[in-house]
């Protein structure tokens, strides 16, 4: 039934023109900003081959680039995220999966690997623009790969995101709002930490910045992967528990 919910609501998201428009948008805007990171290399070369150890393409250009990639995500993916349940609440067709045999997990899962396979297929065509200099130079492997693994985690947390807050209101505008606002907190949490004030390294941990930063850096941190993991899980048991809640009120 997992499949089924999320090749239902991979379909919805292609049959809508603003899937397609926000995919459109993301490439658009990240071509852009690809060729200012590849035009500021050119300029620097001559600096660079002065130095002893100068950072590579991958330093200079990739990490920016993907540095870049998850404000731009941060900035869509409210929109992306906010129908996932609020538009089952609105057309009332919630309680049809709630009499058919199938949990409340198997629904939230289902929709939550729809919207990753969607965001997945996001990724890789962003992907293919850092990838694209391969032709022409030495990409480091391994920051590359960092990089690529640290976006994925980033944009499955963001999704989990979206998924709950869009199971708190049937109104998607609301929904967008709310995950802007819970995903903008989780970012710039860790500036409290700069005030010197008591549970700031709890402040700094919970930041979802912080741990996409090391990505960047091209460091696989594990306990960055398992805030991940954690953090997805904490939002997709909320939302089973926020559908089931639903369900008994009805």
């Amino acid at each position: 039934m997992i499949f089924t919910i999320a090749s239902r609501e991979l379909r919805s998201l292609f049959f809508s023109p603003l899937a397609w428009v926000m995919l459109a948008i993301v490439q658009l805007l990240m071509s852009y900003f690809f060729l200012i990171y590849i035009e500021r290399y050119t300029q620097m070369q001559s600096s660079l081959a002065q130095m002893a150890n100068a950072p590579g393409v991958t330093e200079v250009i990739v990490a920016p680039f993907f540095d870049t990639v998850s404000v731009i995500l941060l900035l869509v993916m409210p929109i992306i995220t906010m129908r996932l349940l609020s538009e089952e609440y609105r057309n009332q067709t919630l309680p049809l999966l709630f009499s058919a045999p199938v949990s409340m997990t198997e629904i939230v899962l289902g929709k939550y690997c729809g919207i990753l396979c969607f965001l997945g297929l996001m990724v890789l065509l962003l992907c293919a623009m850092p990838l694209s200099l391969a032709l022409g130079t030495t990409l480091d492997a391994g920051l590359l790969l960092a990089n690529i693994i640290g976006l994925l985690l980033l944009v499955a947390a963001f999704a989990a995101v979206g998924l709950y807050i869009s199971a708190l209101t049937a109104q998607p505008t609301i929904a967008a709002v709310g995950t802007f606002g819970a995903l903008l907190l989780l970012w710039i949490i860790d500036a409290a930490a700069t005030t010197g004030s008591d549970g700031t390294s709890v402040l700094t941990y919970l930041s979802i910045l912080k741990h996409y930063q090391s990505f960047l850096r091209g460091v696989f941190n594990s306990t960055d992967a398992l805030y991940y993991l954690l953090f997805i899980a904490t939002f997709i048991v909320l939302g089973i528990r926020r559908l089931d809640s639903h369900r008994l009120q009805d």
